[in-house]
């Protein structure tokens, strides 16, 4: 509460559009006001009161080392006090470049953005620009940014909101995207035979996170790239959230798939806003100033940005064998979890991939936007309050995705779970 007994979300919304900047951080789908945060530590997230609450959202996914990393801070810190923007080019984004790349090998050009939204939108301007077609296929549920080519049937936010597409895209714009839905292989190569000789791109996540966690089945990845290929069709794979979630890498390697272009953020800048596109040299090299597709970003390589996510993906790659204990650590509290529900009776569906999570209110399977849209939201909105008053942050929609990190401890778990039992006891 603000010093004034209002309380902050009602002064926010008098100098801010909806009081937040961005929609799902306004709780409308799970109701209440929203909390605001005071400061972050390790797994540890505290609000205006000094509540401390363990986090399961870390920022969205980027904090996989934790909140306020001191070495992280520390690399910050340091390129702060050399200048916090300069509209030139430093070593520090030639560094960065070279990490990703090294970690990604399909990513043999990079280029820096400020948003995984630019990257996405780039990725597509750069895929319609090489192959001179204008269509692109994406998949219901799948968030790609705000840009309008990628709002139509879109995940995350706009689900949350039950807000088809968005006003404000116009009509000929929207009707260059077809979406298609997740994990359906006839959909796909139906569509791929029907629009081939029109179609630019194909662009998904490798694992869903924006209608929650959706993994895909055995087989539709490896349709996916058989079908584009076939058809000189770009495959991007977004993987702004799975980049470096999983492994010291992209989810591509683990998948054996090969993508045209990558698209990154979150991770990559340790908690500082940041996105990037890479992919093969002979299509990144088509960007301007090399080649004729233009984009371009004043605060693009920012070096706070660049320095906070060399510092985490040095850090990660030093650990890298440490993924497999974050990916057990999952597993079992993910186990744990459904035990709770089960001895209450309560349906849920715990969707994993690795360190990232979702517990859908509904038997399951959830194997696409279709199946998602079938939890129990109002009963997921009460388990989210009663997690909160358990001191457990958890996002505030049943349409996003958990995450663990690096920072979490067995006592985290411990004290996870007994939160469950007795958020569970009053449900």
């Amino acid at each position: 509460m603000s010093k004034n007994n209002i309380h902050p979300f009602t002064e926010a919304a008098r100098v801010i559009a909806g009081g937040v900047n961005s929609p799902v951080r306004a709780w409308k789908s799970v109701g209440g006001d929203p909390l605001f945060v005071q400061r972050a530590a390790g797994s540890k997230i505290y609000d205006l009161d000094g509540k401390e609450y363990i986090d399961y959202v870390l920022s969205w996914g980027p904090m996989i080392l934790g909140h306020a990393h001191p070495d992280v801070i520390a690399a910050v810190c340091d390129a702060a006090r050399r200048g916090t923007s300069f509209g030139a080019p430093t070593t520090a984004e030639t560094e960065m470049a070279r990490l990703i790349r090294e970690a990604i090998p399909s990513m043999e050009r990079v280029r820096m953005t400020s948003s995984g939204t630019e990257a996405a939108m780039t990725a597509i301007r750069l895929a319609r620009g090489c192959t001179g077609r204008n269509m692109i296929i994406k998949f219901d549920g799948c968030y790609h940014g705000h840009a309008d080519s990628l709002l139509i049937k879109a995940g995350s936010g706009v689900t949350t909101l039950g807000i088809p597409g968005s006003p404000g895209i116009p009509e000929a714009v929207a009707n260059l995207t077809l979406s298609l839905p997740y994990n359906d292989v006839p959909a796909l190569k139906k569509a791929v035979e029907l629009y081939a000789e029109n179609l630019a791109a194909v662009i998904l996540e490798p694992v869903a996170g924006n209608m929650g966690v959706v993994l895909p089945e055995d087989g539709f990845l490896k349709a996916l790239r058989e079908a584009t290929a076939e058809h000189n069709i770009l495959l991007i794979f977004d993987e702004v959230i799975t980049g470096f979630r999983f492994r010291f890498g992209g989810c591509q390697s683990l998948a054996g798939i090969q993508p045209d272009l990558t698209c990154l953020g979150k991770i990559i800048g340790g908690g500082l806003p940041v996105g990037a596109v890479g992919g093969k040299k002979e299509i990144m090299e088509r960007l301007a100033p090399a080649g004729d597709v233009y984009q371009a970003g004043t605060l693009s390589g920012n070096p706070l940005a660049m320095s906070a996510g060399a510092a985490t993906l040095s850090i990660l790659k030093s650990m890298a064998g440490a993924y497999a204990a974050l990916d057990e650590r999952a597993g079992r509290l993910g186990r744990e979890m459904e035990k709770l529900f089960a001895a209450r009776g309560i349906p849920i569906c715990v969707n994993r991939a690795f360190s990232m999570f979702t517990l859908f209110f509904q038997e399951g399977p959830v194997c696409d936007l279709t199946s998602a849209l079938r939890s129990d939201t109002d009963l997921y909105a009460r388990f989210f309050h009663g997690m909160i008053q358990n001191g457990v942050w958890l996002a505030p929609s049943q349409f996003e995705a958990g995450f663990l990190s690096f920072a979490h401890t067995e006592d985290d778990m411990a004290r996870t779970l007994s939160a469950v039992e007795k958020t569970l006891r009053r449900l």
